[in-house]
């Protein structure tokens, strides 16, 4: 029976939900789904993985407790636990911990990767993902003795299917010899991570400065929304890279994305075309993004985006 392992990514000691789409999107098409676990703590999220149809939890540790960050010691722990296992083929997120892992254990195992995939058929070895800005969908098929998958976070609805799981230990050496990690740094991040969020609301050259935005995380804080922003606002310097939504930016796929003072370009659409609903606000009617939307609003944001805060407090407030 052939074996697929899933790379398990959690923030805070929680598992992003995001996992859960993509192992209900792969589930149905095979049996033997494992689990990998990097932070030494599988037995936490043992009822939560099993509901979805995990069948063995692979706890992957050193002797003292949880494998510290290091993307080479990472990427070796998880092959030795694929090759202890049997698994020949690895899912994960196409986020910023499966853009640095994945290659990496891509090219030790000498096995195709497709990244950013929205569909996966691990029966065919073949993935869909959109290619030349979005503008078409290519089926992807592979070949080899390993295949490793990246998903577009929120490509795939979850869908629990319960059965029981086995929690497995497995242990694996504290350091890697090729890579020391010294330090880590990371600015503070506001907010829930764009490609998780099922709700996005981002701003544009109309936000005129960095603290206009603050406008946008008052909203977005009431309704638990990530916030977003495109290349002109992130070139203005006004928000970190990492807000950026576009060609090259995060691709995202939101339930709901809300466009704020953005002219909308083909490169800032390619990164938010696949969400569910599309909603503008924009004083210019002949806007790209007008065209490209469902809904839309000839209005200066700043008087539309005060009041929808007001309006959403008041909801929460009543419920």
């Amino acid at each position: 029976m052939e074996k697929i392992g899933i790379l398990i990514e959690t923030k805070d000691d929680v598992i992003k939900k995001t996992n859960f789409g993509m192992i209900s999107q792969v589930r149905g098409q095979t049996r033997g789904l494992c689990a990998l676990v990097m932070n030494a703590k599988g037995s936490l999220y043992q009822e939560q993985l099993q509901a979805y149809g995990i069948e063995k939890i692979i706890d992957i540790a050193t002797g003292e407790g949880p494998l510290q960050w290091n993307p080479v010691a990472w990427a070796g722990a998880i092959i030795s636990a694929m090759n202890q296992f049997g698994i020949n083929t690895l899912c994960g997120l196409t986020s910023a911990l499966g853009k640095d892992l994945l290659p990496r254990i891509a090219a030790r195992l000498d096995a195709p990767l497709v990244m950013d995939c929205m569909e996966i058929d691990l029966v065919r070895h073949t993935a869909k993902k959109s290619q030349f800005s979005g503008k078409t969908v290519a089926t992807i098929k592979v070949s080899g003795h390993h295949y490793v998958f990246g998903m577009r976070p929120n490509a795939a609805e979850a869908a629990p299917q319960p059965c029981e799981s086995e929690l497995i230990a497995y242990h694996v050496p504290a350091e890697s010899p090729d890579l020391a990690v010294r330090q880590i740094k990371q600015d503070a991040a506001q907010g829930i991570d764009l490609t998780e969020a099922d709700v996005i609301i981002s701003g544009g050259r109309g936000m005129e400065n960095a603290e206009n935005f603050d406008i946008l995380f008052e909203c977005a804080q009431v309704i638990g929304a990530a916030v977003g922003a495109s290349r002109a606002a992130v070139d203005a310097g006004w928000v970190p890279h990492t807000m950026q939504v576009g060609q090259t930016g995060a691709t995202v796929n939101p339930k709901v994305y809300i466009a704020c003072g953005i002219s909308g370009s083909v490169q800032h659409f390619a990164g938010m075309k696949t969400s569910g609903l599309i909603v503008a606000v924009n004083t210019d009617p002949e806007a790209g993004i007008v065209k490209n939307c469902d809904y839309y609003m000839v209005a200066d944001l700043f008087d539309v985006i005060p009041v929808l805060t007001d309006r959403l407090k008041a909801a929460v407030e009543d419920n």
